[in-house]
């Protein structure tokens, strides 16, 4: 994983997001040589075609058409 220092990663940042979408290759950027944040690209599940992405894993079990209970129900005049 590439190091960076906080100042360079700011004067170049346009180009070294670049990268990482180009190589997927994740950048750590640094501050006094502390780590303080990670780049790295994208998870598949946050892309354009999440929706959708849980189809056919769901189960109907029973009715899902009749009522729960058979109740009777009483409007309150007010």
């Amino acid at each position: 994983m590439q190091k960076v220092a906080i100042s360079v990663f700011k004067a170049r940042c346009l180009s070294m997001l670049e990268k990482v979408r180009r190589t997927g290759a994740p950048i750590l950027i640094t501050r006094r040589g502390q780590p303080i944040a990670e780049v790295t690209p994208p998870s598949p599940l946050r892309g354009e075609n999440w929706l959708g992405s849980a189809e056919g894993t769901g189960e109907i079990l029973g009715d899902i058409v009749s009522p729960i209970a058979d109740a009777d129900w009483e409007v309150l005049d007010g």
